[in-house]
């Protein structure tokens, strides 16, 4: 029985041990006799990374936005609470954009992008709006309705989901809560 103890303690110390390297890379550099050990932080968190072109026919690629704090807007210009959305997030861009907010819309209509450009001129979106596909509606999990909304720490990772329609209060709390978590790790 104390065998099995002491093996069973073992294995959970080197569990405990492999656990607590997970998701960061380790680089290992031999200097002389002494091996020095160098933990680097991941380059892009848990959100799916893609590089689509934006209405003008650039290519914006998420992780180009590492340290900024992300809402990820999936939507259409035919979908009525995508319509309803899209003024809270010009005025939350506006108000946070300067703290370290950026607003992407994945616009999912399909056809050539002229009428999304004159959609995002109508509503004088003021934030970038690129052009979706299956691929990365598939990296999301498979957006299944729209409008869904990912809101994206400055690391990367994805700390909320919506499905639907939300009011503007839900992401500015969000929002703030995570622009926050920054300015209270400086020092």
């Amino acid at each position: 029985m104390r065998k099995v103890l002491q093996k069973g303690l073992i294995v959970l110390v080197l569990l405990v041990i492999w656990a607590s390297g997970c998701g960061v890379e380790t680089e290992i550099e031999e200097i002389g006799e002494l091996e020095e050990v160098i933990i680097t932080e991941k380059e892009w968190g848990d959100a799916p990374d893609f590089t689509l072109p934006d209405l003008e026919g650039n290519s914006l690629t998420l992780s180009d936005f590492r340290g900024k704090v992300i809402i990820l807007n999936f939507w259409a210009t035919w979908c009525p609470p995508c319509r309803k959305e899209i003024p809270d997030f010009v005025e939350l861009y506006e108000k946070y954009k300067d703290e370290g907010l950026l607003i992407i819309g994945v616009s999912l209509d399909r056809g050539d992008s002229r009428a999304v450009k004159q959609f995002s001129k109508n509503y004088k979106i003021n934030y970038p709006i690129v052009l979706g596909n299956v691929n990365v509606t598939q990296d999301y999990g498979g957006i299944r309705g729209i409008p869904t909304t990912f809101v994206i720490d400055r690391k990367g990772d994805i700390k909320e989901k919506y499905v639907g329609y939300r009011p503007r209060a839900t992401f500015e709390e969000a929002v703030k809560r995570l622009l926050e978590e920054v300015s209270e790790k400086l020092p």
